[in-house]
């Protein structure tokens, strides 16, 4: 029986996705309101950096505790949309919770624990929708519109950046925004209300942008368990992960795609924190590194869909695994009155002009490195095990170490009382991820 693929309109509902959950990914976790906690809500960058990375790690664990076994229920049921749809509730509710968010705040434990309910509801929403992307094209187009997911979602950062610049934050030392408007809605940035707005903000965004993807993409229909579904996925999950074995080659890019993975996120979700800490960056600086990383991360994505249709998705991740290491080591190795470990005057703006430079490269490899990697994921699982389990699994290799770069970065800050030396452990998570994946066998491109 020939497989019914989606239309264009169904594939569009699906990359709209990426376009919907993006302003919580460039908003909340990196450019806006991670800085705006680190150097406001606790208002020491030091203790803030490492309290944001307790939470990242805490939300992380519990995520690689429950995601197989959730992908694995999700197989025995059938349809990924009712799961979308409920953690899509999560992921409101705990966006909306930022909004409480107040300056110097004795105790911010609540915003710690609305990010982190914000995030597993992110990360869980993508598994799901990861799911669903092998029945919509044929697997000749799946690195391509990846890619074109990817890039879309980029471009959906993008926008609320702009609304953020141009709308809602005022320059340093000025009551208006870069436009010379007096900020939306009275936002009062004394009391860190446009920071705490892109709480709320990314949670309607995604509400509304998630729409057409229940609309028009097609989900896989429901199936008859003959035990509980809870039961029968707990038994598909043991049996896949005694199946791994037999496949060492996917068992070895889990495994190298949990480090990668784990070191370009701790990068992306601090450097907004290390920016405000290291260069005194506000707002504004911030997102113009956010704008410049998000068009880098579109086209990154888009020209790395093609590469991986050409010559296959293992060589788009390992040059892009190059690029995020060497960003780590100019990262590390610039601050105010330092570039790349060669002094420069405090007042000069060559850091920042590096750090832009930096910004970009940051985008367009890991938008080439996150497409490519769900489409080799794909490639590895096709035959082997179902793959909502394996996405499931792969938030697993995704999040069972995730806590590890976060956690790393944690205890380098507290033990060297320094954001710069804090942020080393990426550049070790990247080499060892690139050599894992040594072990990865892959097949020609179609």
């Amino acid at each position: 029986m020939t497989q019914q693929y989606a239309t264009r309109k169904g594939v569009w509902g699906w990359m709209l996705f990426d376009w919907a959950s993006q302003p919580f990914n460039t908003l909340i976790v990196t450019f806006i309101f991670a800085p705006y906690f680190a150097g406001t809500v606790v208002s020491d960058p030091v203790l803030g950096q490492a309290m944001w990375a307790d939470s990242v790690t805490a939300a992380s664990i519990l995520i690689a505790l429950t995601a197989p076994f959730l992908g694995a229920v999700a197989d025995q049921v059938g349809p990924r949309k009712p799961w979308i749809f409920f953690f899509l509730i999560v992921f409101f509710i705990g966006c909306y919770g930022l909004w409480w968010s107040v300056p110097n705040d004795p105790n911010p434990t609540f915003t710690l624990i609305m990010f982190a309910v914000a995030f597993i509801g992110a990360e869980y929403m993508l598994i799901f929708t990861n799911a669903m992307l092998p029945d919509l094209v044929p697997r000749a187009d799946v690195g391509k519109v990846s890619g074109a997911g990817w890039g879309f979602g980029y471009l959906g950062g993008i926008v609320p950046l702009f609304i953020v610049l141009l709308l809602m934050s005022p320059l340093p030392g000025s009551e208006t925004t870069l436009i010379g408007l007096t900020p939306i809605f009275g936002l009062d940035a004394a009391a860190g209300e446009p920071a705490r707005a892109t709480g709320p903000m990314s949670a309607v965004w995604m509400v509304v942008f998630i729409i057409p993807l229940f609309l028009w993409t097609p989900d896989t229909a429901r199936r008859k368990v003959n035990g509980g579904a809870m039961v029968e996925g707990m038994k598909s999950l043991i049996a896949t992960l005694k199946t791994l074995r037999n496949h060492p080659s996917l068992l070895a890019y889990l495994g190298g795609s949990m480090v990668y993975r784990d070191a370009m996120i701790a990068l992306f979700a601090f450097g907004g924190i290390y920016a405000s800490g290291v260069l005194g960056w506000g707002d504004v600086n911030r997102g113009i590194f956010g704008i410049i990383a998000a068009f880098a991360g579109a086209f990154g994505a888009w020209y790395g869909g093609l590469m991986d249709k050409k010559f296959g998705p293992k060589p788009v991740i390992v040059v892009s695994i190059l690029i995020l290491t060497l960003v780590g080591i100019v990262t590390i190795s610039t601050s105010r009155d330092e570039v790349m470990f060669f002094p420069v005057e405090p007042d000069s703006n060559i850091s920042d002009i590096v750090f832009y430079i930096c910004g970009a490269l940051l985008g367009a490899a890991s938008g080439s490195l996150q497409a490519a990697s769900r489409t080799l994921l794909i490639h590895q699982a096709e035959g082997r095990i179902s793959m909502t389990e394996a996405f499931g699994l792969y938030a697993l290799s995704g999040k069972a170490t995730a806590f590890m770069g976060p956690f790393l970065i944690a205890v380098a800050t507290r033990v060297f009382a320094d954001q710069q030396l804090g942020v080393t452990p990426v550049i070790g998570l990247f080499l060892v991820g690139l050599i894992i994946l040594r072990w990865v066998k892959t097949e020609q491109p179609t």
